[in-house]
């Protein structure tokens, strides 16, 4: 499980995204999907995905003679690791979080919004 000290940083969150909707990719790819919402450059994408293979964020493969990426980071327990340390650090909420905040949500489905639901709720530490 994702935890407050292993929470991705926004970019790497927007890669990891773009993985986790569609894995394996070249760097290039992943470049090519999140270039409209990072505006930065390919070198960027690049040192990026570097500093998240040192984190074990991603792990690389080679395919077909290309490095390829894929996330490592479990999708459910880092999206409610994000929100466990928004609303305790910026929002300084002390209540059990329910996954309700992210009904309607394109990167999550059903199982998984029940997922992150129960983790939320049953986030370990927390005074029931």
């Amino acid at each position: 499980m994702a935890t407050p000290d292993h929470i991705p940083s926004a970019t790497e969150l927007t890669l990891l995204k773009a993985l986790w909707r569609r894995a394996p990719l070249s760097a290039r790819e992943l470049h090519e999907q999140v270039q409209d919402e990072l505006a930065w450059s390919y070198s960027s994408t690049r040192k990026t995905l570097e500093r998240m293979l040192e984190k074990g964020l991603v792990a690389q493969e080679s395919a077909h003679g290309v490095h390829v990426y894929r996330a490592l980071s479990e999708k459910v327990s880092t999206l409610a690791a994000f929100a466990k340390d928004f609303s305790q650090r910026v929002m300084e909420m002390d209540a059990p979080l329910t996954a309700a905040m992210f009904t309607g949500s394109k990167l999550v489905n059903e199982e998984e919004l029940d997922q992150l639901d129960e983790m939320l709720r049953n986030w370990p530490g927390d005074d029931k």
